[in-house]
């Protein structure tokens, strides 16, 4: 069986194709955050692999789930992806879409390790001077990062 990644690429490259041409790489990455965010969690796995719940059902779940935050695009793709059983994808999905898109605007993304915590001014002059290394803009990719990233997205 192809690993996740591999059969999550097709998807990944298409929607990103999409979100370019439409000029929205933002408002995808933000929806495919919460969609992965849903698809993570234990009680929609559940329902995805739940051989009594129809493709409709669980793809109509991730859309009340996210209701108002999807686009008619975005709620096509969870058709699409639910009818082709492919749900479970969305992480693998989201994280190809982000490198297609860091890539696209010229961004590394880093992971800053240090045996002490680093003030705001300390890594605000590191992220600065790996720009300058670099010359593409540097994004915080630590877990902590994404995580409060993933946390401010549920919220709202």
């Amino acid at each position: 069986m192809a690993e996740p990644s591999t059969v999550a690429r097709p998807y990944a490259e298409a929607v990103f194709k999409l979100a370019d041409a439409q000029g929205a790489l933002a408002k995808w990455s933000e929806m495919l955050a919460a969609l992965a965010a849903v698809a993570a969690d234990a009680r929609v796995r559940g329902a995805i692999t739940d051989p009594n719940q129809s493709e409709a059902k669980v793809a109509g779940l991730f859309i009340a789930i996210l209701a108002g935050r999807l686009s008619g695009d975005a709620e096509n793709l969870v058709r699409v992806l639910a009818e082709n059983g492919r749900l479970e994808l969305l992480p693998d999905i989201r994280v190809q879409f982000e490198a297609l898109k860091n890539e696209r605007e010229g961004v590394v993304e880093a992971e800053i390790y240090s045996a002490f915590e680093l003030t705001k001014v300390q890594l605000d002059d590191l992220v600065k001077r790996l720009e300058a290394k670099t010359g593409r803009k540097v994004i915080d990719g630590s877990a902590r990062a994404q995580l409060g990233a993933l946390e401010n997205q549920l919220k709202s």
